[in-house]
């Protein structure tokens, strides 16, 4: 399954009770909201371009093959500054994997 967001779009490539795996794809110029969930960590592996993170206000620039753990309850950020695609692969495990459980603090989009 893949859905279209204002800031590129994510495909879900595996789901289950225990976890999720979905691949986000970030256009250049682009980012999430800074956000945060109550009932589940990520783990985000950079497979191409070049990734901003922000993590409770630090940022991290990742790219190939670096990857960034995303605590429950840590307020996180992904964003695209290059020219290329961004694309990360994205773990997600808790107890819920429900989009609506999304807290946002700021959106460029304002959702």
């Amino acid at each position: 399954m893949s859905e279209t967001k204002p800031w590129g779009s994510y495909t879900i490539l595996e789901e289950s009770d225990t976890h999720k795996v979905k691949r986000l794809t970030v256009n250049p110029g682009h980012r999430l909201s800074y956000q945060m969930h109550y009932k589940r960590s990520e783990h985000w592996m950079v497979v191409a371009g070049t990734a901003t993170v922000t993590l409770d206000g630090e940022v991290h620039v990742l790219t190939y093959g670096q990857h960034i753990a995303l605590p429950v309850e840590v307020k996180h950020r992904l964003e695209n500054k290059g020219t290329e695609i961004l694309e990360i692969i994205e773990v997600q495990y808790g107890t819920y994997f429900g989009e609506d459980d999304i807290v946002r603090y700021d959106d460029d989009y304002e959702r």
